[in-house]
C-alpha cells in the first residue's frame, strides 16, 4: 500500500471528509485529493507530521515504514467538550453549551469511533437513564441525520432550549423520547416530528465511573 492509499484508507476509518481534512491543513480539497491520488509523491516532512497528527497516527506508519500506526504516540485523541452538564431528567435550559473545552480520550476507549469527526463529549445530570447512564457519567455524542438514528438509540436532543437525553422511537409523525431508569416516576416525552427540534446527535460511547 503506497502512501496515498494507506492516507485514503485512515482518512475513511477516522469518518473525515476531504474538506475536514484541508480545513484542519490549512490547505485545498484538491490539494488533499492529490495526496491521495498519488499525484504528489514526495510531501514535505512537515506536511507528513500535519497529517500524522490530523489522524492520530504515527508518521512512519503514514510512510508504509511502520506497521505500528500507534507507535511512539499516546494513543488518544481530543474533542470539544461541553462544559455544561446535559439533563438525563426533564428537558431543561442549559445556558452555556456553546461553550467548548477540549478533552482527549484514549482511542481504545473510543473503538471504532476513535478520531471521528462530529464527536463532542459531554456529561450527564440526572437519573432518567440510570439503568445505563449513571448520573455523571460522560457520553460522546456523534452528531448524524436522524434518518440514520434508529429506535431505541440514545440521543441528545434540543427541543427549543431544552436539553435531554433518552431513547428516541418514532409512532407515525410522533417522536418519543423515553426514559431507561430504575426510578419509575420518569415519563415519556412526545413532540410532533413537524415542531422546532433538533437532534444533536447520537449517544456513541458513554463511561461510567464506578464507586
Amino acid at each position: 500500500m503506497n502512501f496515498g492509499e494507506r492516507l485514503k484508507q485512515i482518512r475513511i476509518r477516522r469518518g473525515m471528509t476531504l474538506l475536514e481534512v484541508a480545513e484542519k491543513l490549512g490547505k485545498t480539497e484538491a490539494t488533499i485529493q492529490r495526496y491521495e491520488s498519488g499525484n504528489i509523491k514526495n510531501p514535505k516532512s512537515d506536511t507528513i507530521q500535519e497529517l500524522a497528527e490530523v489522524y492520530n497516527v504515527n508518521p512512519a506508519y503514514l510512510m508504509g515504514w511502520e506497521e505500528n500506526q500507534y507507535s511512539n504516540l499516546i494513543a488518544e485523541t481530543s474533542y470539544p467538550y461541553i462544559t455544561t452538564p446535559i439533563s438525563a431528567g426533564d428537558p431543561e435550559v442549559v445556558e452555556a453549551v456553546e461553550r467548548l473545552d477540549n478533552l482527549s480520550i484514549p482511542d481504545s476507549v473510543m473503538g471504532r469511533y476513535a478520531g471521528q469527526s462530529g464527536i463532542h463529549l459531554m456529561r450527564v445530570n440526572g437519573e432518567s437513564m440510570n439503568r445505563i447512564i449513571p448520573n455523571g457519567s460522560l457520553i460522546a455524542v456523534k452528531k448524524m441525520p436522524i434518518d440514520n438514528i434508529k429506535d431505541g438509540d440514545i440521543v441528545v436532543y434540543r427541543d427549543s432550549y431544552n436539553y435531554a437525553v433518552k431513547r428516541i422511537y418514532r409512532d407515525n409523525n410522533e417522536l418519543i423520547f423515553r426514559p431507561d431508569s430504575h426510578d419509575p416516576t420518569f415519563r415519556d416525552y412526545v413532540t410532533n416530528a413537524d415542531e422546532q427540534l433538533d437532534i444533536i446527535g447520537k449517544v456513541v460511547v458513554y463511561i461510567v465511573e464506578l464507586d
